[in-house]
């Protein structure tokens, strides 16, 4: 997963099928103001619990967004990445199952689908839960995200899948819930994002079962 080489950067293609930058002019309290966004997909995300082993199920991925936050300062200076003081690894994340909204079908049957693909577990939808919806990146692109809750056991999983379609490279991995409680503690440092966070908390809050 972390090998990674050949780090180049380039103008972002107009035919992009997963973000169009413009720029947005409105006029706020009489005043003209202008503000550079991103148009993205909406997207899923599902908080697993595997009842048989009492874990919750997480996925791991090489991200290319956070690797670039790493590099940026001296890549913009010497056109270069070196990976000995920046090792690819640094940007491995751990999240939520999650996937963005790009077919036209109920928001629980695409949850579904990212269950089985990225995680290897297969539910009927009845039983993925709906918890919310909120905006991410609201400085940037204000999409849409639906976060699910689902319950799994061993027997939920289909043998050979799992692990992201394509040229995806996803790990799934099990967090037991003392380690879950230790990742929200004050001072913790990540590269997760805020919703695996919040998805680890919802799941502590409202669901996990009493120790």
């Amino acid at each position: 997963m972390d090998s990674v080489e050949n780090i180049r950067v380039g103008p972002l293609p107009a035919d992009s099928p997963y973000m169009k930058p413009f720029r947005l002019y409105y006029i706020q309290n009489g005043k003209e103001k202008n503000w550079d966004l991103i148009r993205a997909h909406d997207s899923v995300a599902i908080i697993v619990f595997n009842k048989t082993r009492n874990v919750l199920i997480a996925v791991k991925q090489f991200r290319p967004a956070v690797y670039y936050g790493l590099v940026a300062e001296e890549y913009e200076k010497t056109g270069k990445v070196d990976l000995q003081k920046f090792p690819p690894k640094d940007a491995i994340t751990m999240e939520l199952c999650a996937g963005i909204i790009d077919k036209d079908l109920p928001t629980n049957e695409i949850a579904r689908e990212e269950l089985i693909e990225e995680c290897g577990y297969d539910v009927p939808v009845d039983r993925i839960e709906e918890v919310m919806q909120f905006r991410s990146g609201v400085g940037t692109t204000g999409s849409l995200q639906t976060l699910y809750y689902c319950e799994v056991t061993d027997s939920d999983k289909v043998e050979g899948s799992g692990g992201g379609v394509g040229d995806e490279i996803i790990e799934v991995v099990e967090i037991p819930l003392d380690e879950a409680k230790e990742i929200i503690k004050q001072g913790t440092k990540h590269t997760s994002p805020p919703g695996f966070l919040f998805g680890i908390l919802w799941f502590l809050t409202n669901k996990a079962p009493k120790l």
